[in-house]
C-alpha cells in the first residue's frame, strides 16, 4: 500500500510575507536550513518527499510570470508531477483539493508545504507508514506541537475534494483527529515565511 500514497506539496501561496511586493520568490530562496541547505527552498522540500514517496505532485499557481515559469522548471526536474491551480488565491483548501482531484486512486496523501525544507524524511516515511497500518489521518508531533507533513487516507476522498477557503484541511482534521506520532524532528514545525525566517531558522 505504501507505494500508493501519495505526495502533495503545496506551492501555491503568493508569499506575500517573504516580499510584499512579489519581485522575489521565498519558494525559489536557498534554504538556509535541512539537508539541502543552499537549494532553492521548494525543491529542497521536494526532494524530502520524494526521498519517501514514489510519486510526489506538486500543487502551483499558474506560470504566468518568470519566477513561477521557473520554479515550476525547477520541480519538473526535481521529478515531480506539476498540478496547476487556477483558484490559489482562494485560499490552500483549493490546492489540496486540486492535488488529490489530480490523484483520485491514491490510497492516500501525504500533505506538505513547499516553505518547510528541513522535514526529516524518517518524519515522511513514519506519517506513510501509519497510513499504511491503518491509520485514517495522522501526523508528526514534535515538543507537544503538530507538525507536517499530515497524512489522509482515501476515506477521506471526497472531503478533501470538498476544501476550499484558508484554513486548510483544519475541519477534516477536527473531525477525523491525526494519529499522533512523536518524533525527534524539530525540521517538522519549522516553515519559513519571512526574510527574519531565512536569516535565523530554527
Amino acid at each position: 500500500m505504501t507505494d500508493h500514497i501519495v505526495g502533495l506539496l503545496l506551492a501555491a501561496g503568493r508569499g506575500a510575507r517573504f516580499d510584499p511586493s512579489g519581485q522575489t520568490s521565498k519558494l525559489l530562496a536557498p534554504a538556509p536550513v535541512g539537508p539541502h541547505t543552499g537549494v532553492p527552498v521548494a525543491v529542497a522540500a521536494a526532494h524530502q518527499l520524494r526521498a519517501v514517496l514514489p510519486r510526489v505532485l506538486v500543487v502551483l499557481r499558474p506560470a504566468d510570470t518568470p519566477l513561477q515559469r521557473r520554479l515550476h522548471d525547477l520541480l519538473s526536474a526535481a521529478g515531480c508531477e506539476l498540478v496547476i491551480n487556477p483558484r490559489a488565491d482562494n485560499g490552500i483548501g483549493t490546492s489540496i483539493a486540486a492535488g488529490v482531484a489530480a490523484s483520485a486512486d491514491a490510497a492516500g496523501w501525504l500533505v506538505a508545504l513547499a516553505d518547510m525544507p528541513a522535514i526529516d524524511a524518517s518524519t515522511v516515511a513514519a506519517v506513510r507508514d501509519a497510513l499504511a497500518a491503518g491509520a485514517v489521518s495522522a501526523a508528526p508531533w514534535h515538543r507537544g506541537q503538530r507538525g507536517h507533513p499530515v497524512g489522509f487516507a482515501a476515506p477521506l476522498r471526497d472531503a478533501l475534494l470538498a476544501l476550499q477557503g484558508d484554513t486548510g484541511a483544519r475541519a477534516v482534521l477536527q473531525t477525523h483527529p491525526p494519529q499522533r506520532i512523536d518524533v525527534d524532528d524539530p525540521g517538522c514545525l519549522l516553515d519559513l515565511d519571512t526574510p527574519d525566517d531565512f536569516a535565523r531558522p530554527g
